[in-house]
């Protein structure tokens, strides 16, 4: 039998302590989810001031917010191609440059077309970087600790949310071109660049690509500062026997292995974006047309988001103690039932009360999906899937609030919520009548790490 060369990457990076160089990747990739999370909202921030100013209509904006979920499909399927032949490295610099440029240039729109366009460009480069980097950590960082360093990496990045709404309240008034700043400070996630010659390459990857003296480079690189900090390293498992390797692309839509979790996952982010924007974009509007106050209805939505940074923190300290799937379900019965009372009531303690929850357990619930996606498949399968059905999820958002916008003029305000639920709960059904558990993977990479320590050198 024909021998096939391994850096055995998988289990050398299984068995590492968290050092500085987690530490290092993590800081860089939180800084690119904070800009994303911070320019992500910033068409919506200023959506109000260019309708007066360019005398758009409410259906220009709709157009413009539906094509930029568009533009997240195909930004996360280029992505995951990228991924797969640039490196995880190159692609989450390229996909970053990408996103920031393109905000940079609305700065200079002149017409809702022109800003419409260049939000679209915008938002194919903000879910590309969210695919790459989901990838990139889930590669680098070991089986049994990833998912709550995914949690971290979250925590940090959605501070950009608040932090965006909080510069643009206080620049948005300043005068008639003021609101142009907001789209250059989501621009700055350009810095991330800096970051970019203190990161590695994803060793996985070389070595799925067949580049095994660059992974041993990596991996020698990697192993010898954490062995400086830590002192000698366990033994790494042995690599396990593969079968037939499928090479990444579209072929890989043949292999079984690779078919059912792209299915099962687009269900999931499908039920995610469907029912988290659903709620999120459509809150504060439907209070209002339902004789809450323009005011209040902001102000109270503000008050719920404070959960957002918690649920992330709190996914932190479940992930990877409980199995990952079960955590998933869980989240997601809770939001749908917060969001269903959410619907179901106009006391203002409840309204913030349940719209705090749903704050709180969806950006727990994405955090989560985030370090469980990329579980599912091997380092060839990796990229295309997360891609495949992350990309879906994000485009049925651009059909989504024309059926909320439906069911509201057909049924009625707390029909919306019904639906909203109801989405949530299909998803947590599915996942839990079909998904598949990974804790006992993640234990036994655990239990590897456990082995009585040998030598830096003993692991290949």
């Amino acid at each position: 039998m024909q021998h096939i060369r391994t850096t055995n990457a998988a289990n050398r990076l299984d068995r590492l302590p968290i050092s500085k160089f987690h530490k290092t990747t993590l800081v860089a990739v939180a800084f690119a989810y904070f800009f994303e999370f911070a320019d992500i909202n910033t068409f919506a921030i200023t959506a109000p001031v260019v309708r007066e100013q360019w005398g758009a209509e409410v259906n220009h904006v709709a157009y413009v917010t539906s094509l930029s979920f568009v533009g997240m499909f195909i930004g996360a399927i280029v992505a995951g191609a990228l991924a797969d032949r640039l490196g995880r490295k190159r692609a989450l610099a390229a996909t970053t440059l990408w996103f920031t440029l393109w905000s940079f240039t609305c700065v200079f729109a002149w017409d809702i077309w022109s800003l419409g366009v260049f939000r679209v460009l915008t938002s194919a480069g903000l879910s590309a970087m969210t695919v790459v980097a989901v990838v990139y950590l889930s590669e680098l960082f070991p089986a049994a600790k990833r998912g709550k360093f995914q949690a971290y990496a979250i925590v940090i990045g959605i501070c950009g949310t608040p932090a965006t709404n909080l510069i643009a309240s206080a620049v948005v008034p300043m005068s008639d071109w003021s609101w142009r700043l907001v789209y250059l400070w989501g621009s700055l996630g350009v810095l991330f660049l800096f970051f970019v010659r203190r990161l590695e390459e994803s060793p996985q990857w070389l070595e799925s690509r067949g580049r095994h003296e660059e992974a041993e480079t990596v991996l020698a690189r990697i192993e010898a500062s954490a062995a400086a900090e830590h002192g000698a390293l366990p033994e790494a498992q042995e690599p396990k026997p593969q079968g037939p390797v499928v090479k990444p692309g579209l072929g890989l839509l043949k292999d079984k292995k690779f078919l059912y979790p792209t299915i099962l996952l687009s269900v999931l982010w499908i039920t995610q974006t469907i029912g988290f924007f659903g709620y999120s974009s459509w809150a504060p509007t439907l209070l209002a047309a339902e004789g809450v106050s323009v005011e209040d209805s902001i102000f109270y939505v503000a008050l719920t988001t404070v959960g957002a940074p918690l649920g992330s923190f709190l996914a932190a300290m479940v992930t990877d103690r409980f199995e990952r799937k079960w955590c998933l379900v869980v989240f997601g019965l809770v939001i749908a039932a917060s969001g269903l009372m959410y619907g179901l009531t106009f006391t203002p303690v409840l309204i913030v009360v349940f719209g705090f929850l749903v704050n709180l357990f969806e950006r727990g619930y994405t955090a989560l999906a985030y370090a469980y996606s990329p579980e599912l498949y091997n380092t060839n399968g990796r990229s295309l899937g997360t891609s495949v059905a992350y990309g879906l999820g994000r485009l049925s958002n651009a059909v989504g609030p024309l059926m909320i916008a439906g069911i509201y003029n057909g049924v009625g305000y707390q029909a919306v919520f019904m639906f909203i639920a109801g989405t949530w709960t299909v998803g947590a059904i599915v996942l839990a009548v079909f998904g598949p558990a990974t804790r006992r993977r993640r234990l036994a990479a655990e239990a590897a790490a456990q082995v009585q320590p040998q030598s830096v050198t003993a692991t290949s």
